[in-house]
């Protein structure tokens, strides 16, 4: 935890109080805070602070504003996922958050389990943006959409996404064509599920606007391929 995010609602006062449990056990007992101390505070969905502590007990912290600071930039990308194991779906979502992603799209496709779809772990995304945010010291929770039906959302939003200004690329081992590096400018990536995608569904993300870009012949895991087309797209040459 890299920051403290607080409710909009938590912060109406002179004097903001922390009363979460979980970041309560965090600050007392790996943080060990003590009155005086400085902490990093964000306002959901807002402002980013460097706060004094001013009182501390076992079930609240009192914190006063020092300064503003600025909240981390996000990448101007747009993160379409084949819907991926449960477990895997967990670090994906945390992992891409704290990565900057400004939209997150759950697709379905052939070769995911219809079973997916029914996990628990669907109902507590909102938790595992808040790791995210919490991780990267970000205040601006992504966008997160889940669509059910590949061939409707490819033929029908899909194109939507898509401009010149803000190609989408979707990462198939089985082309020629590389992946762009250092591009720096807006654009959607598409990735498969663990097993790829099947040849129809290639083939129909090309027709509807797609480029198909290979990162290598290398099988990739999800959460693996995800960092790693985001650095080639936006780190420096």
């Amino acid at each position: 935890m890299n920051i403290v995010l607080l409710d909009p609602r938590q912060t109406q006062s002179e004097t903001w109080t922390i009363t979460s449990k979980r970041q309560l056990e965090h600050l007392h007992n790996h943080v060990e805070v003590q009155v005086g101390d400085t902490l990093k505070v964000g306002i959901r969905e807002g402002k980013r602070y460097l706060t004094e502590i001013v009182n501390v007990s076992e079930n609240a912290i009192e914190i006063q504003q020092i300064e503003q600071q600025g909240v981390p930039a996000k990448l101007p990308v747009t993160l379409i996922v084949a819907m991926p194991r449960p477990k895997v779906l967990r670090r994906l979502i945390m992992d891409a958050v704290t990565l900057g992603v400004e939209k997150i799209i759950l697709l379905h496709s052939y070769r995911v389990d219809k079973s997916y779809w029914q996990t628990p772990f669907l109902q507590q995304l909102e938790h595992y943006v808040t790791l995210g945010l919490e991780q990267a010291g970000d205040t601006i929770a992504p966008q997160i959409e889940q669509h059910k039906r590949f061939k409707p959302f490819v033929e029908d939003i899909l194109p939507t996404l898509i401009t010149q200004e803000k190609p989408a690329f979707v990462a198939h081992p089985y082309v020629t064509a590389k992946m762009p590096c250092a591009i720096n400018h807006a654009c959607t990536i598409i990735i498969g599920p663990e097993g790829g995608f099947i040849p129809y569904e290639i083939d129909l993300l090309v027709k509807n606007g797609c480029q198909a870009v290979s990162l290598g012949s290398r099988i990739i895991r999800t959460e693996t391929v995800i960092a790693y087309a985001l650095g080639r797209l936006f780190g420096t040459t």
